[in-house]
């Protein structure tokens, strides 16, 4: 219930503006690499503005992706380290072996 009511308030209304987007902005607008010679063919590309917009928003879902990404690593290895150490802690019970000692406090 709770996926529909968010598909319903907050996707719907962003499609609809996604929408509007593209289709108001539909010229072709020249993109060009050379700051200094902008009628360079070679390097100058012409596509709709809404094109430019919908890659600028996937460049920054991906870099931003990658960033959180790279930021919660150090918890992926503690994750990874604690699962093998619960393995080895149940590989050792299932052979009938007793369970490692914890060291006492003095």
């Amino acid at each position: 219930m709770a996926n529909r009511i968010l598909l319903i308030v907050v996707l719907v209304p962003l499609a609809v503006i996604i929408i509007a987007l593209a289709v108001a902005n539909r010229g072709a607008v020249p993109f060009t690499l050379d700051p200094f010679n902008p009628g360079n063919p070679a390097l100058t590309v012409e596509w709709p503005l809404f094109v430019y917009l919908f890659g600028v928003l996937a460049l920054g879902m991906l870099i931003g992706s990658l960033a959180t990404w790279l930021r919660q690593g150090r918890y992926r290895r503690d994750a990874r380290e604690r699962k093998k150490e619960v393995d080895k802690l149940r590989e050792t019970a299932s052979h009938g072996g007793s369970a490692p000692q914890l060291p006492h406090a003095s």
